[in-house]
């Protein structure tokens, strides 16, 4: 029997496809045979998740109904069916794997991947059919045949599934018992609005908040300084006493009491160089990737998630969804081996300092599942570079570059360190010489401003060299702490541990690196957006009045600290060791449930929420009206209308499927733009759609055959 295999969507099996000769057949291909496959084989895809689990009121009626009376939601079993929309696909991939006795799980190489292909086998029927493990980082073609001729048991696999299921199942608890809960409890309290609850989600929320909290109740208090222009016999530099008082007159008085004057001369006591190197960056892990990206190009963590997944399709880079910052003395050897083709690449050549592997990148105790994004084998044209989309080309040389830094010279730099005696009250001075530019010179990095300027380079001086002074009295206050921007968001999600107080969960956290994992974080930042709790402007983030709501909500509760997560994830790690069962973590989350339904209800009687919010946009059914927009353009009987999120045609129940998106490319499209469509079948120019890459561009609609296309003028 040819073997079938499962990758997770149709883009990842044509890359499969590429390293082999295969014909297209609907939904699936099928491989030639060939000295991988001698009897050829079957390969078919999800499109993403196929199967879901069900929803509450499939086990219980009673659970359709938001009421307090209705909790806790605990199914004694769990049962899961195929997505909506997904049916055509997932009978295409179950016909083939009930027709064969081999199976190989080719979707991503990830707990997600283990989950979406074990939920799709289990849900198709199949049973008895020897499963293999394809692990690869890299999708081109000569890894491909690699990987499917080195194919891997399933051992490791199914720990991983029940690590990913049990996750799931859990997130979905607390999500339908956690938002029914505090929904209608606000609403008790008069406020009408859908407060979605998640076990990563709210405590993510709330460390929001108490960043905007200490922003807006910070005091700023006003501090005195001592500072000096000294003027030497070949130049100036400046200095700074160790005095810092909150009012000028107690630095006046240290000054008199020493009998310093503006203009009393100093000397120069102490003069010591030392020269200090930097070493390249460590290469990158999808989070240092984003919190660069949205750094330097504000490309939000999602969009950098995303656009890595395209140049991860176009076999230009290593797998992203990586938490590794190493990577193994094979990939070395390949790097090494077209340092010079990558020099080229970018347009800037350098002398090797060396090609032997150091610690600091290579190291295979420190890559388990993923090594560090760094670009693959194949060594792109200028040309095919110039066609890439501008974040797709800034975020490939980046990662080009930072893996050059691993063949490039450190950083070497003078630091000089002065002290300035007048009158027994030193003053001191840092200045830093640039000696070598080694790998910095890879990046080019926007000039700095204000306090992180580099201070000019000191002039030469002598030891018990007498230099002349000009001495003040300068004025600053403290500063409150800055906004998250969202790649900071991410590292803050990383390293949460250091807002929690209990040593061991700090050590908990640290250890499972903070909130989420590297693949999940962009889109919780994404989800909490979308369930309006944060909103971004400029890059910046802020807690909306709904967020707020909710905080004070949560507040003192588990669900607002990192703890719980901290737990989860240590118990689920187990899981995916082999070490725990999804059985008795899921006892533990029925427990967390009914003490959520014990303690709930009697913080928030005591709990004050001061935030008045507008009238929920979302209104019941019956209260929904229905606008005509213009006539079907499909089936010429009905009417399109103006739903809640799209258009569609009134007469559905007699099979015309006509609709239109209420938001396309992140551009809402309007009820005179819809009309024009169906009356006209094309619209004016429409301004502001937005690329998968963020890129704005303006362009036409035209519907065609249902469909609609953009119509570039």
């Amino acid at each position: 029997m040819k073997p079938v295999i499962l990758a997770e969507k149709p883009s990842q099996a044509k890359a499969y496809a590429d390293a082999f000769t295969a014909r297209k057949h609907e939904g699936y291909m099928e491989i030639h045979p060939c000295p991988t496959f001698p009897e050829g084989a079957f390969l078919t895809w999800g499109v993403g998740h196929l199967v879901e689990l069900k929803e509450p009121h499939t086990y219980n009626p009673a659970w359709k109904r938001w009421s307090l009376g209705s909790l806790p939601i605990l199914p004694d079993h769990y049962e899961f069916q195929v997505s909506k929309g997904k049916f055509k696909q997932f009978q295409v991939v179950k016909k083939l794997v009930k027709g064969t006795d081999t199976v190989i799980n080719a979707c991503d190489v990830d707990r997600e991947g283990s989950n979406i292909f074990y939920s799709i086998y289990d849900q198709t029927g199949a049973r008895g059919q020897t499963i293999k493990r394809l692990w690869i980082n890299s999708l081109e073609a000569d890894e491909v045949i690699k990987g499917f001729e080195n194919l891997r048991d399933n051992k490791k696999d199914l720990q991983m599934y029940e690590e990913a299921k049990s996750r799931q199942i859990s997130d979905w608890l607390v999500g339908m018992n956690g938002s029914r809960l505090y929904t209608l409890l606000l609403k008790a309290k008069g406020i009408e609005e859908v407060f979605p609850i998640g076990r990563v989600q709210s405590p993510t929320v709330y460390l929001i908040y108490q960043r905007q909290r200490e922003i807006e109740t910070f005091v700023s208090e006003p501090f005195f300084e001592a500072e000096a222009l000294f003027t030497a016999a070949n130049g100036t530099y400046k200095g700074k006493a160790k005095l810092k008082e909150p009012k000028r007159e107690l630095i006046a008085d240290a000054l008199n009491s020493r009998g310093i004057t503006k203009r009393t001369p100093g000397t120069i006591t102490e003069l010591k160089t030392a020269d200090k190197r930097m070493p390249p960056p460590q290469l990158h892990s999808l989070s240092t990737l984003q919190a660069t990206a949205n750094r330097r190009w504000k490309a939000s963590p999602a969009t950098v998630l995303k656009t890595m997944q395209t140049l991860y399709e176009k076999k230009l880079v290593s797998y992203p969804r990586t938490d590794t910052r190493h990577i193994t003395p094979s990939e070395f050897n390949y790097l090494a081996a077209s340092v010079e083709k990558y020099q080229e690449l970018i347009g800037q050549s350098f002398e090797i300092a060396s090609k032997t592997p150091k610690k600091r990148f290579v190291d295979s105790s420190k890559v388990q599942e993923h090594y560090a994004i760094i670009p693959t084998k194949k060594v792109p044209t200028a040309a095919a570079i110039s066609r890439l989309a501008p974040l797709e080309r800034n975020l490939y040389e980046e990662v080009v570059r930072t893996a050059l830094a691993m063949f490039h010279r450190d950083y070497l730099y003078t630091e000089t360190k002065v002290t300035t005696d007048v009158n027994g009250l030193p003053f001191f001075t840092t200045g830093k010489t640039e000696v070598d530019k080694g790998w910095k010179e890879l990046f080019s990095a926007p000039p700095k401003k204000g306090k992180e300027a580099d201070e000019p380079a000191l002039p030469p001086l002598e030891k018990s060299e007498t230099v002349q002074s000009e001495i003040g009295i300068k004025e600053g206050a403290t500063q409150p702490p800055k906004p998250y921007t969202e790649g900071q968001l991410i590292a803050m999600m990383k390293t949460c541990g250091k807002l929690v107080e209990d040593q061991t969960e700090t050590d908990i956290l640290k250890e499972i690196e903070g909130l989420g994992t590297e693949a999940t974080r962009s889109n919780i930042i994404e989800t909490i957006k979308k369930h309006g709790y944060i909103s971004v402007t400029k890059n910046i983030v802020s807690i909306t009045d709904k967020g707020r709501v909710l905080c004070q909500a949560i507040e003192g509760s588990l669900l607002a600290s990192p703890s719980m997560t901290a737990k989860w994830e240590t118990y689920l790690k187990k899981i995916g060791n082999g070490e725990g069962t999804g059985q008795h973590f899921l006892g533990s989350v029925s427990k967390f449930i009914y003490k959520l339904l014990e303690d709930v209800p009697v913080q928030l009687e005591k709990q004050k929420i001061d935030i008045v919010l507008p009238p929920s946009k979302s209104s019941s059914r019956k209260s929904y009206t229905v606008t005509e927009v213009a006539p079907c353009p499909k089936c010429g009987n009905g009417m399109i209308v103006a739903r809640k999120e799209f258009y569609g045609c009134s007469n559905y129940k007699n099979g015309c499927k006509q609709t239109f998106p209420g938001l396309f490319l992140k551009k809402k499209l309007t009820q005179p733009q819809v009309k024009l469509l169906c009356t006209k079948g094309k619209t004016n120019v429409i301004k502001g759609f937005t690329h998968a890459n963020g890129q704005k561009f303006d362009a036409m609609l035209e519907l065609k055959e249902g469909k609609i296309n953009l119509v570039f003028v």
